[in-house]
């Protein structure tokens, strides 16, 4: 069995509002990264993990096909998120993770880092230009190792003791996460030139 793990439980300190609620492409940002983990056929749970603004996020956005988790410590960082939603599904044989705030990380794009994890390779892992990012998978030999996690600097020393096997990714867009308002505008303006290029291209 294999489970999806969205992290959402941040305080979104930089953005000044819940920027998981943030309208992007005409729904709540958080929705989009909901929707790609549905999507990967080999993904049987889906777990959202919320902390912050956790019964507004729960009300307002699309998650009731999702099970979700509240993090009580969220403000701890990352780790608290990781230890909370791996712990719901330490029964899976692997993890996928990703992040509610990175809307260009695509089906097609988790499926690929999940078929690359493996007997071999105890985890993996997305990279840009060589720069380590997400989404992660971690296989279930792990999972013990991730609840010792603390703070904020998530699972990469660990993941790099382990042998994760890193996957190029050459659409760079993928990569972008949304801390501010204006990277909200910089990724909306990104959606709609591609949106352009894609009507273009059936004309």
């Amino acid at each position: 069995m294999t489970g999806g793990l969205i992290l959402a439980a941040g305080g979104s300190s930089r953005f000044g509002a819940p920027k998981q609620l943030a309208e992007f492409d005409g729904r709540p940002l958080i929705d989009h990264a909901v929707a790609a983990m549905l999507a990967v056929p080999a993904i049987d749970r889906v777990v959202v993990t919320l902390g912050a603004n956790a019964a507004r996020i729960a009300d307002e956005a699309q998650l009731e096909t999702v099970e979700i988790v509240e993090v009580p410590d969220w403000e701890e960082g990352i780790a608290a998120s990781l230890r909370a939603g791996v712990m719901r599904l330490e029964s899976c044989d692997s993890v996928v993770i990703a992040l509610a705030d990175q809307p260009f990380v695509t089906a097609e794009l988790i499926s690929t880092v999940l078929g690359s994890a493996g007997d071999s390779a105890p985890a993996a892992r997305a990279t840009y230009g060589g720069k380590p990012g997400h989404p992660v998978v971690i296989a279930s030999d792990l999972f013990a190792a991730v609840g010792d996690l603390r703070g904020d600097d998530g699972a990469r020393d660990l993941l790099e003791e382990a042998g994760c096997r890193h996957v190029e990714v050459e659409t760079a867009a993928a990569s972008f996460d949304i801390d501010t308002r204006d990277d909200l505008e910089t990724a909306r303006r990104e959606s709609a030139g591609a949106g352009k290029e894609r009507d273009e291209a059936r004309a």
